[in-house]
């Protein structure tokens, strides 16, 4: 079973969903890789985080993009091996910290 690198957060009834499914689905074509699809409306904490910025766009699991896709960034993000992307994220998230804590306001 692969697990998909790409996770479009949608939701019912949404314009920039059904632009944001057409990229993602011709970047995933293109490159052979997996995708998926999340109704935000079946989850109360989905739709609590999501609700304002639909569609996400997922890439291994960490939030790419929201309200447009960009497909020249999304296939620059797929070219990254994956769970790059994810320790990437968390080490921003490090430095946003240390920053905060020697330089904080």
């Amino acid at each position: 079973m692969s697990v998909s690198r790409i996770t479009l957060l949608s939701r019912p009834g949404c314009h920039l969903c059904d632009e944001a499914r057409q990229v993602i689905s011709k970047v995933a074509d293109d490159l052979g890789v997996d995708w998926e699809e999340r109704d935000i409306t079946q989850s109360e904490a989905d739709l609590r985080e999501y609700w304002e910025k639909i569609p996400v766009t997922l890439v291994d699991g960490v939030q790419h993009d929201f309200w447009r896709v960009s497909e020249e960034r999304l296939r620059r993000a797929l070219r990254l091996s994956p769970g790059l992307g994810r320790t990437i994220w968390r080490l921003a998230q490090t430095l946003c910290i240390c920053s905060q804590t020697t330089y904080g306001s």
